[in-house]
C-alpha cells in the first residue's frame, strides 16, 4: 500500500491552520500539525484523527523549530508539502512599538517562516521529493495599516521570500506559492467583528460585501499542493473578495 504523503501545517490547531489540514487531509495526506497552544493543537489532534501528529513549536524560537524538524527528519516519512502559516499581529499605535514588539512578529511571521521553509526544502531535497510549500502572506504585503506595521513588513518580506525560494528550489521540482487573505473570519479578526463601525469600515473597502471564510483560504491551499497547480511557483494568491482590485472611485 501506498504511503500517504505527508503535510505539515505551522500554527495548524485552529483558523486557517486547522482548515488548511481538514482540506489537506481529504486530499490523501498525512498531517502533521504544528501549534503553540498545546491544548489547542492536542484538540485538533484527537478531532482529525487518522494518524495526525503533532508537534508542539513556537515558531519564533529558532532552537524550537530546528528541533520540530529533527523529529520530522528521523521518525516521519518524508515530507511532501508544507504549509507555513503561523503568524501573530501584535496591533498597537506605531509611534508607541517598541523594538522587542516589532522583532516578536518579524521573528514568527518571516524569519520562522524562512527557517521553516528552508528546513522543509532540505528534507523534501534528501529523500528525492518533488514538493510544495505555501507560505501565508496577505492583502497587507501590497497594501497597509498604520497600528500593524511590523505584521504589514513581515507579509511583504513573506511574499519575496516566496518568489526568490521558488526560483532557488525549481531546479530540484520544489515549488513554492504563497496565499494573501484579505479579511477572514477568525480570531485574528474577532475585534473587528465585534465593532459595527469597524466592519462597516471593512466592507466599504471589500467589493462581495462579505468576510472571507478559513475554508476558503484552504481551498486555495489545497489547489497550490496539488498536481493541479503543477506549472504554479513563485506567485502569492489574494484571496481578499476583491479588495486589492478596487479604486477610488467604487
Amino acid at each position: 500500500m501506498a504511503t500517504k504523503p505527508l503535510a505539515l501545517i505551522t500554527g495548524g490547531a485552529q483558523g486557517i491552520g486547522y482548515a488548511c489540514a481538514e482540506a489537506l487531509q481529504e486530499q490523501g495526506a498525512q498531517i502533521i500539525l504544528s501549534d503553540i497552544n498545546t491544548g489547542a493543537l492536542d484538540n485538533a489532534v484527537k478531532t482529525l484523527g487518522q494518524d495526525t501528529v503533532g508537534i508542539a513549536c513556537d515558531m519564533g524560537d529558532a532552537d524550537q523549530i530546528n528541533k520540530m524538524f529533527d523529529q520530522i527528519d528521523t521518525e516521519h516519512a518524508p515530507l511532501h508539502m508544507l504549509v507555513n502559516n503561523a503568524g501573530i499581529a501584535s496591533p498597537g499605535d506605531f509611534l508607541d512599538t517598541t523594538i522587542e514588539q516589532f522583532k516578536q512578529v518579524i521573528d514568527i511571521n518571516l524569519v520562522g517562516t524562512f527557517l521553516a521553509l528552508q528546513r522543509a526544502a532540505k528534507n523534501m531535497v534528501a529523500n528525492k521529493v518533488e514538493g510544495a510549500i505555501v507560505n501565508m502572506s496577505s492583502i497587507n504585503a501590497v497594501v497597509a495599516i498604520p497600528t500593524i506595521a511590523a505584521y504589514c513588513a513581515s507579509k511583504g518580506g513573506v511574499s519575496q521570500l516566496t518568489k526568490s525560494a521558488s526560483l532557488a528550489l525549481a531546479p530540484h521540482n520544489i515549488r513554492v506559492n504563497a496565499v494573501g487573505p484579505g479579511s477572514i473570519d477568525t480570531a485574528m479578526l474577532a475585534s473587528v467583528n465585534a465593532n459595527p463601525d469597524a466592519m462597516k469600515m471593512v466592507m466599504s473597502r471589500t467589493p462581495m460585501q462579505r468576510l472571507g471564510s478559513a475554508a476558503e483560504i484552504a481551498n486555495v491551499v489545497a489547489f497550490l499542493v496539488s498536481e493541479k497547480s503543477s506549472y504554479i511557483t513563485g506567485e502569492v494568491i489574494y484571496a481578499d473578495g476583491g479588495r486589492l482590485g478596487m479604486n477610488y472611485t467604487c
